[in-house]
């Protein structure tokens, strides 16, 4: 089963973008009333699909990681309004989209494959949402708002209601200014008592969400927040020492974990190579460092494309300076970024000699 899905996506893949159109405009037809569940514009929506589809098929020999990731996927749809009935037409939709671009690469065994692993898939995101007693979403509002550069901003949040996430992982986010334009983002603190939830959010370019997070968010402004997703996480009590890679705003889940850490006084060892193209990058820097000089635990390298005439700052990517320390074989590995980066540091740690399964990421990371 995990080989011919595998080959018949494989052959799908290049034509993505067209995958994505057919599955959606199936969908639609199917079940009319799942269009009211999406934005107007669907660009991005069809780029995460595929994202989600890809994480799925790489996965998909690896059950004690691909159910934990469902489940999280079928309680984060609860936001939604999807209801079992859905998952019938979802399922057929896929399947009809795959077929579609497969060519003669599908066959009935094939065809079979697709549907007993689309059962899975179904079959554990619904029991978890029916199991999930918490609420669908969190309402949050703006209490702070703060432009660190012209496409950075630090945002804080008062939720209603604690959320109940752990440092490390990631949630969901709709605005006011962009309804229905659901953004995954993770909190950079570990939960609070008072519940505050602070994010780091960058503009990107063609970012409809961001753009509009960075330079029109407003004091008592409503977001929603769904509910809390993703594997990044440190067990300090399995003593296992630390390598986190960070690229960007990807640093903000890691300073939440070291936020959590700083609570207790003896901790594993963690290493932190936090990296971007230009100084601003490192935006976030001086906190930690002030984190590092009270906690012998820690240490922070700060990494630039080009850090010419820069003291304490290592030069090049962050794949080629991670390496360059070494393979980190008797680390776990929290890598953090953008698609790309996280693409480009875990192929090169791999043939560094890191073991995949030391290796953590997340698949939600960009606009």
């Amino acid at each position: 089963m995990v080989r011919m899905i595998r080959e018949s996506f494989a052959v799908v893949e290049p034509r993505q973008e067209e995958v994505a159109k057919f599955f959606y405009g199936m969908l639609f037809s199917l079940a009319p009333a799942t269009r009211e569940m999406f934005p107007v514009n669907m660009e991005v929506q069809r780029s995460r699909l595929l994202r989600a589809l890809v994480h799925v098929v790489q996965m998909v020999d690896r059950p004690d990681d691909l159910i934990p990731f469902l489940r999280q996927l079928g309680r984060d749809h609860r936001k939604f309004g999807v209801v079992s009935a859905h998952y019938e037409s979802v399922g057929t939709a896929l399947l009809a989209a795959v077929k579609k671009y497969a060519g003669p690469v599908w066959t009935p065994q094939v065809e079979m494959a697709w549907a007993e692993a689309y059962t899975i898939m179904a079959r554990s995101m619904q029991e978890a949402a029916h199991a999930d007693e918490g609420p669908a979403y969190w309402r949050a509002t703006v209490i702070d708002h703060q432009r660190v550069s012209w496409d950075l901003a630090v945002v804080r949040l008062q939720p209603d209601h604690p959320v109940d996430y752990r440092a490390g992982q990631y949630v969901s986010v709709e605005t006011p200014q962009r309804a229905r334009l659901w953004r995954y983002y993770s909190p950079a603190n570990a939960p609070r008592e008072d519940g505050i939830i602070e994010f780091h959010i960058r503009s990107v370019e063609g970012g409809w969400v961001s753009r509009s997070i960075v330079g029109h968010t407003q004091r008592g402004d409503v977001w929603r927040i769904g509910p809390p997703m993703g594997r990044l996480g440190v067990d300090r009590r399995r003593g296992n020492d630390i390598l986190m890679v960070a690229g960007g705003t990807g640093v903000a889940p890691m300073h939440a974990i070291i936020d959590e850490l700083a609570q207790w006084g003896e901790n594993p060892r963690v290493h932190l190579f936090m990296g971007g193209r230009t100084r601003d990058d490192l935006y976030d820097l001086e906190n930690l460092q002030r984190v590092a000089a009270t906690n012998p635990w820690l240490t922070v390298v700060p990494v630039l494309e080009s850090a010419h005439g820069l003291r304490g700052v290592e030069q090049g990517t962050l794949a080629d300076v991670v390496t360059r320390y070494g393979t980190w074989e008797d680390r776990d590995v929290l890598v953090c970024g953008s698609p790309s980066m996280i693409r480009a540091t875990v192929s090169r740690m791999l043939v560094a000699g890191t073991p995949l399964d030391r290796i953590k990421y997340d698949p939600f990371t960009l606009d």
